[in-house]
C-alpha cells in the first residue's frame, strides 16, 4: 500500500467517527477539507488551506477529533495541524518528536524487554534495585560500557519503571550534550539578555527526585557544566534523590573530569557492561524478532551473530536487512537468503570500514535532490523530513557511531529525536514498500561511491 493511501485510510476512520462527534456545519466548513501529511509520534499530521481554519479546529474541535483518533483503533493517540505553507505546527502543540526542552522516553525500553547474559545480570539487577527504590539503594549509580550494549536501554528502563510505578516522583532522562546545551543557553542568555535562564536552568535539574544524565564523557575539558553539575549533584545528593550516570568508561579514567567529580561518582556503586556472548546475542536477536511479530529458525540466527561486533543496534540492523529481504522477495528466511541480503546490504567488511557519515549524507542528497543544508537543517517540509529520518536511520544502520555523534551529524540534533527517526523509518521499512525501496537504492548508492 503506498503511504498516501494509507494516509487517507487513516484519516477516512477517523472522520467516520468525528463525523458522529461535530456537528454538520461544522464539519462540512473545516474539517471535511483538512489533508493527512504524515503520522508523528502516533498523531495524524493534519495539513488546513488557512491560519482560519487551523485557529477554528484548535478552539472547537481539537477534543472531539482526538476521541475520533483513539476511538477509530488505528494506533493514533490524536492529531497535529500544520497550515499550508507554514513548518510549525498549531493544534495540539508540536509533536514530541520535535519537541526542544526535554527529551521523551522510549517506551519500549523496558526492563522486560532487556535481555539478561551472565555479561550484565549484576548492572540489571542494579538498575532495578535503584528503579525500586529511588535515592535509597546505590546513589548515585554509575553504568558504564561500550556502545551498542545496552546502556541507554537501562538508564530509560530505570525513568519508565519509576514513571509508571511512582508517578508522584519527578524524573528527568537528559543526555550530557543536552545538559550542556542549557547550561551555555542559560549562561549565554544571562550575560546578553539579563534574564533569569540560570535560575531556570538551575531549578529545573536541582527539583527533581531523579536526575538520569546519558554519556557524560562528552563532557571532557569542559570546566564550566562540570562546576554546574557538581553543585547539581551534591544539592541533590544532600536531599537523598537518584543520581544515574552513564559513559563509556570507568569513573577513574575520565581523566579530563575534575577529580572532586570522579570522587563523588565512585562514591556510590559503578556497574559495567561487557559485551555480550554468543549465547546472549542470539536471545536478543531472538526477542527482537518477536517484537516485529517475526519467527527466525536458530541456524539463522546463529549466523547472523556470526563474526558480529558486539553492537546490538548493529545486530538489530542485521536482522532488519533480512526481514525485509524475506519481504522483498517473497521467500522464507533461510542462511542462504540472509547471506545474499547482508551482501548486498553492506558489501564486504573491508567496504563498511570504508563508509563515512559524508557518504551517507550525500548520497541522500542526490536521492531526494536536496543540499545538505536542507538535509540537515529545521525546516519541517513533508518531504525534508522523511529524507532526514531515511537519513538519520542509514546513519545508524550502516556505522557503528554513538546516537550523540549521529545527531551532531544530523545538524545537532538530540538523543531522543535521533532515536525517534531511527524507529520511525525500521518500523514503516515493514509496512510500507516504497519507503524500504528508498532505503535500499540509497544504500546502494553509498556503497557504489
Amino acid at each position: 500500500m503506498a503511504e498516501n493511501s494509507q494516509l487517507e485510510y487513516l484519516w477516512g476512520k477517523i472522520k467516520e467517527r468525528a463525523e458522529k462527534l461535530i456537528n454538520p456545519v461544522s464539519f462540512s466548513s473545516f474539517i471535511e477539507d483538512l489533508e493527512p501529511v504524515d503520522v508523528v509520534n502516533k498523531k495524524l499530521v493534519l495539513k488546513a488551506l488557512t491560519e482560519v481554519t487551523a485557529a477554528t479546529v484548535t478552539k472547537h474541535h481539537l477534543e472531539h477529533l482526538r476521541a475520533a483518533a483513539q476511538s477509530a483503533d488505528v494506533g493514533l493517540v490524536g492529531v497535529a495541524i500544520v497550515v499550508d505553507g507554514s513548518d510549525t505546527y498549531t493544534l495540539d502543540e508540536m509533536p514530541d518528536a520535535y519537541e526542544e526542552n526535554d527529551l521523551v522516553l522510549d517506551k519500549r525500553y523496558t526492563f522486560e524487554s532487556f535481555v539478561v547474559g551472565p555479561q550484565n545480570k549484576f548492572v540489571y539487577a542494579a538498575a532495578k534495585s535503584v528503579a525500586t527504590a529511588p535515592g535509597e539503594n546505590f546513589n548515585p549509580l554509575y553504568i558504564y560500557g561500550g556502545t551498542g550494549l545496552g546502556k541507554t536501554h537501562l538508564m530509560q528502563a530505570i525513568a519508565n519503571e519509576i514513571s509508571a510505578k511512582k508517578p508522584s516522583l519527578k524524573v528527568i532522562y537528559t543526555t550530557s550534550e543536552k545538559f550542556l546545551n542549557e547550561y551555555v543557553d542559560s549562561m549565554y542568555a544571562k550575560k546578553s539578555a539579563g534574564t533569569d535562564n540560570e535560575f531556570r536552568f538551575r531549578n529545573r535539574y536541582r527539583n527533581v527526585d531523579v536526575l538520569i544524565i546519558d554519556d557524560i564523557q562528552f563532557w571532557a575539558g569542559k570546566y564550566g557544566v562540570q562546576e554546574a553539575f557538581f553543585h547539581t549533584f551534591n544539592e541533590l545528593f544532600s536531599q537523598h534523590k537518584q543520581i544515574v550516570i552513564s559513559s563509556d568508561c570507568p569513573a577513574k579514567e575520565l581523566t579530563t573530569l575534575e577529580e572532586r567529580l570522579r570522587t563523588r561518582f565512585e562514591g556510590g556503586l559503578i556497574a559495567d557492561i561487557q559485551p555480550p556472548d554468543l549465547e546472549t546475542k542470539i536471545a536478543i536477536l531472538k526477542r527482537k524478532a518477536l517484537e516485529k511479530k517475526y519467527v527466525i529458525p536458530e541456524d539463522v540466527l546463529a549466523f547472523l551473530v556470526k563474526n558480529s561486533d558486539n553492537n546490538v543496534r548493529t545486530l538489530e540492523g542485521r536482522l532488519n536487512t533480512v526481514i525485509f529481504a524475506s519481504k522483498l522477495h517473497e521467500e522464507p528466511i533461510t542462511t542462504k537468503l540472509a547471506a545474499t541480503a547482508l551482501q548486498e546490504s553492506i558489501g564486504t567488511e573491508e567496504e563498511q570500514e570504508e563508509l563515512t557519515p559524508e557518504a551517507i549524507i550525500r548520497a541522500t542528497c542526490n536521492y531526494y535532490g536536496v543540499t545538505k543544508n536542507d538535509l540537515i537543517g529545521k525546516s519541517k517540509r513533508q518531504e525534508l523530513v522523511r529524507a532526514r529520518q531515511i537519513c538519520t536511520y542509514l546513519l545508524c544502520d550502516m556505522l557503528t557511531l554513538p546516537l550523540v555523534s549521529v545527531g551532531k551529524e544530523m545538524g545537532g540534533r538530540d538523543h531522543a529525536t535521533i532515536i525517534y527517526s531511527r524507529d520511525k523509518v525500521a518500523e514503516l521499512m515493514r509496512v510500507n514498500d516504497t519507503i524500504a525501496k528508498s532505503v535500499t537504492d540509497i544504500k546502494s548508492a553509498v556503497l557504489k561511491q
